[in-house]
């Protein structure tokens, strides 16, 4: 089968390469896969990819051969899933606990662009725990977890602020439910009682400054990708006693099929809403990931396969 492999070159940083169709393992159902996303974290990997590597976490497509245990989806079934390797590709194996069917009301464009994102975004609120009537300080906003983050935290009775640049991206925010749009933080007012952070660098010290006392700072990623500097006596200004969190995605009590599940069934509903910002064919994979890396794209880049 043909699949995108790493380069190592930045100007190209993936070309097509012929590799034997995988054999699932009992517990993998083969996908045929019809449709993927790019990450923009997948991309600063490729930067330095190791041997043997291949991309591609975030597919939707078909079920051309059910898992030999019977777990998960039998029959030709379309469905979504998060492999963590190996998805851009003509065929792929994924766990069946990293899938989740597709109703006909939510198109193989739109699963394709719910798995990294919309599980960071879910289980990141889980995290930060009831927000209903709480003020939420969101940086990065711009991406795809931002804007899943935004509608799923509004629609659950949070005040949220989105840190975003680019107006565009902010008036989208605003129409998914962000009471409040600044382009930097520093134009954030405060005090939050949860801040979430993806930025990093100058950033983070500064939404932290706009935290209540006892308030918690989640830090979910580094998009700027610059160290932090924190000063211990700066919690003495006004975040007194506050919590900083680290978070990773994958570190959840949660099933990954179950929270697949949950974000299909609520696009299903028309209560989540996928932003895409490009749709391409997968021959444009090479060009998508540097328009990605470099921020040249807002919203999820999907790939079909022709």
């Amino acid at each position: 089968m043909k699949a995108l492999i790493p380069t190592g070159d930045p100007a190209e940083p993936v070309a097509f390469a012929d590799v034997p169709e995988p054999t699932p393992r009992p517990h993998e159902a083969l996908v045929k896969v019809e449709a993927f996303s790019v990450n923009r974290g997948e991309t600063f990997k490729l930067e330095k990819p190791g041997t043997g590597e291949r991309p591609g976490k975030d597919v939707a497509g078909l079920v051309v051969q059910p898992a030999a245990d019977g777990s998960g989806p039998s029959g030709i079934t379309r469905v979504v899933g998060h492999p963590m390797a190996g998805g851009w590709a003509e065929y792929v194996a994924v766990p069946t606990d990293a899938l989740a069917a597709l109703p006909d009301a939510v198109s193989v464009l739109q699963g394709a662009a719910l798995p990294l994102a919309g599980l960071t975004a879910l289980r990141l609120l889980r995290a930060a725990g009831p927000v209903l009537g709480r003020r939420v300080l969101l940086t990065g906003a711009s991406g795809g977890v931002g804007h899943y983050v935004t509608e799923l935290a509004a629609a659950a009775g949070a005040q949220v602020t989105a840190v975003t640049r680019d107006a565009e991206r902010g008036a989208r925010l605003a129409g998914l439910g962000a009471a409040e749009i600044v382009h930097d933080v520093a134009d954030a007012r405060g005090p939050y009682d949860v801040v979430l952070e993806s930025t990093g660098g100058r950033a983070l010290p500064l939404a932290l400054a706009r935290l209540a006392r006892r308030g918690t700072l989640i830090w979910f990623g580094q998009a700027s990708r610059t160290p932090v500097t924190l000063d211990f006596f700066d919690f003495f200004s006004g975040p007194e006693s506050a919590v900083i969190r680290h978070f990773h995605y994958l570190d959840a009590d949660s099933r990954l099929d179950d929270d697949l599940a949950a974000l299909v069934r609520l696009t299903d509903e028309g209560r989540l809403h996928p932003q895409i910002g490009r749709v391409t064919d997968w021959a444009d994979t090479a060009t998508t990931v540097t328009d990605l890396r470099d921020r040249r794209i807002r919203g999820k880049a999907v790939l079909t396969l022709s």
